[in-house]
């Protein structure tokens, strides 16, 4: 492959990708103030992350021997920082360290 030919895909890769983030904002301009719209904005979050956390607590064996204590620490902290300081990536990191650092204590 030529640096021409990789240049020219990042480039396409790159609009592809604007376009993907602006077509959103461009499609439902006129409908920022329509009553589902705001519905989704304030339901559909807390929805997509109880679907995440499930997802990523299926896996837990109560069989196993830390009967998945670090899943359920790690999801305790986030809740708890996330109340504590509303801050969404304090959250997760601290959720996150805590289940590996206690996955590697365990």
């Amino acid at each position: 492959m030529n640096t021409a030919y990789l240049l020219g895909a990042v480039a396409v890769m790159g609009v592809a990708t604007l376009l993907t983030r602006l077509a959103p904002f461009w499609l439902l301009s006129a409908y920022r103030e329509a009553a589902w719209l705001r519905f989704l904005g304030r339901y559909l979050p807390p929805a997509v992350m109880s679907v995440l956390v499930l997802y990523c607590l299926r896996g837990i064996d109560p069989g196993a021997p830390d009967h998945g204590l670090p899943q359920l620490l790690g999801v305790v902290v986030t809740v708890v920082v996330h109340l504590l300081w509303r801050q969404s990536l304090a959250s997760i990191a601290a959720g996150t360290a805590t289940c590996m650092l206690l996955l590697r204590l365990l």
